[in-house]
């Protein structure tokens, strides 16, 4: 198993391989998602089929998102500010401002 947590540079990050393993998951439903999306279009599916799929990729989007913020903020935020670096709470908040958009 992998060891969990940031690395001081913050340019990487170490999963566990479960966590690894549902990332990869999510990701490969939402590529379907995807390659659905381009077939309703090639097929000249109605419109709002269509726009019910990207609804449905934007939510699976969002829930890959979620996931990976969660994680994100109970090893990397928390392991940072248990070590003085306050900088990454900022770094989550400047994040989370583009998230909201």
């Amino acid at each position: 198993m992998m060891e969990q947590g940031c690395c001081p540079c913050h340019e990487s990050k170490k999963r566990t391989e479960e966590e690894v393993h549902a990332l990869l998951n999510r990701l490969s439903r939402i590529e379907g998602q995807v390659r659905g999306l381009r077939g309703m279009v090639e097929r000249s599916a109605y419109c709002p089929d269509i726009l019910n799929q990207v609804a449905a990729t934007r939510a699976a989007l969002d829930a890959f998102s979620r996931e990976l913020l969660s994680a994100h903020i109970r090893t990397c935020v928390a392991e940072d500010v248990r070590a003085g670096r306050e900088d990454t709470v900022e770094e989550l908040v400047a994040l989370l401002q583009r998230m909201m958009k």
